[in-house]
């Protein structure tokens, strides 16, 4: 009997060691997602906004001398939780010059899994109260 058992909790364990990655509660991506994005994010976001999506310019509202307007923060302060997870995914892929910004496309940069990666990071970043808000903007349907 006890090496049933012993053979029952060993494959539970196994089974929890599986390769479902771990999701962030109450969120769409896992942990793993986190940690890849932010490099990802470092390596091709950081310059125009920011080592923690916090922006660059003190006032991403108000356009440039050349009349764009500056990258805005991705940290939840900003617009982006105003979208659709599919709208950001579109707009990393594909740039912003279809929305009328002036962001570069990162399709033929980035996979959709790394695509994705970046957006769980920037979204990590995002307080508690924004995701629901986004959320309940029907932000996580697609």
């Amino acid at each position: 009997m006890f090496k049933r058992w012993l053979i029952f909790s060993s494959a539970l364990v196994l089974a929890a060691c599986g390769d479902d990655p771990e999701t962030v509660e109450g969120r769409w991506y896992s942990a793993e997602q986190v940690r890849q994005g932010e490099a990802l994010f470092a390596r091709h976001c950081a310059r125009c906004h920011g080592e923690k999506a916090q922006g660059t310019a003190p006032d991403w509202r108000r356009p440039m001398a050349d009349g764009r307007y500056p990258p805005p923060p991705l940290n939840g302060t900003a617009h982006t939780w105003h979208h659709p997870l599919s709208m950001l995914r579109d707009t990393v892929r594909n740039g912003g010059a279809p929305v009328g910004g002036w962001m570069p496309a990162f399709g033929s940069t980035l996979s959709d899994e790394e695509i994705d990666a970046v957006l769980a990071y920037v979204q990590s970043l995002w307080p508690d109260e924004i995701y629901r808000a986004w959320l309940g903007r029907g932000g996580g349907l697609d």
